[in-house]
C-alpha cells in the first residue's frame, strides 16, 4: 500500500559547495535513522569515498555531513513529497518536486548529479527547466542494484565527481 511521504530534511550544503547529489526520496531505514542513504547496505558514502580518493566517512550523521562540506558536495533529493510503496522507485506516483534554482544560486555548484534511473527520469522531467541544469546520471548504490556495482562502469561513472570537484571553480560542465 503506498503511502504519502514529505520529505524530512534540509538539503545539506554550503557556498563553497561544486556539486549537487540527488537521490530520488529517502528511504523508509533512511528516514528511520535520520540521514541521507541511510541503509547500511547502501554503498553510496563508500561509492563516494573511492570516488575522491578518501576515506569513508564514520556512519554518523555529523560525519557524514562534516564529509560532504569538506569535499564540496551538496546532496538532497529530486523530491520534496509523493506516495511511494516502501523503497520502491518504481512505485513512485504524484512526485512533487524540489526547486534548485535558490540552492544553485547560493553555491558554485557547477554539475548536478543523480543517483538512480529513476532519479534521474524524475529530474529530467520536473527539474531541468527549473534548474537551469541537466542531470550527469550515476548508477544506483541501492542493494538492489548490486549486480551494476561489481562492474567497471559503475567506478568510471562515479569517477566523474572527482574531475567536477578538482577542476577550477569557473570551469563550466555542459553535459
Amino acid at each position: 500500500m503506498p503511502e504519502i511521504i514529505t520529505h524530512p530534511w534540509e538539503p545539506i550544503y554550503d557556498s563553497e559547495s561544486r556539486i549537487l547529489i540527488l537521490g530520488s526520496i529517502p528511504s523508509p531505514k533512511s528516514r528511520e535513522v535520520g540521514f541521507y542513504f541511510g541503509h547500511p547496505q547502501n554503498l553510496f558514502w563508500t561509492a563516494l569515498a573511492e570516488a575522491l580518493d578518501v576515506p569513508t566517512p564514520a556512519p554518523d550523521s555529523e560525519s557524514k555531513r562534516k564529509f560532504l562540506l569538506e569535499n564540496h558536495i551538496a546532496l538532497w533529493d529530486v523530491l520534496h513529497s509523493c506516495e511511494i510503496e516502501g523503497a520502491s522507485d518504481i512505485s513512485i506516483r504524484n512526485p512533487v518536486p524540489n526547486k534548485f534554482r535558490p540552492l544553485i544560486e547560493k553555491t558554485n555548484i557547477k554539475a548536478i548529479f543523480t543517483t538512480g534511473k529513476k532519479a534521474t527520469a524524475l529530474f529530467e522531467r520536473y527539474c531541468t527547466e527549473e534548474s537551469g541544469m541537466s542531470p550527469i546520471y550515476l548508477p544506483s548504490t541501492s542493494p538492489a542494484n548490486r549486480a551494476m556495482q561489481c562492474k567497471p562502469e559503475f567506478r568510471k561513472a562515479w569517477s566523474q565527481i572527482r574531475e567536477i570537484i578538482i577542476a577550477p571553480p569557473n570551469r563550466l560542465f555542459l553535459i
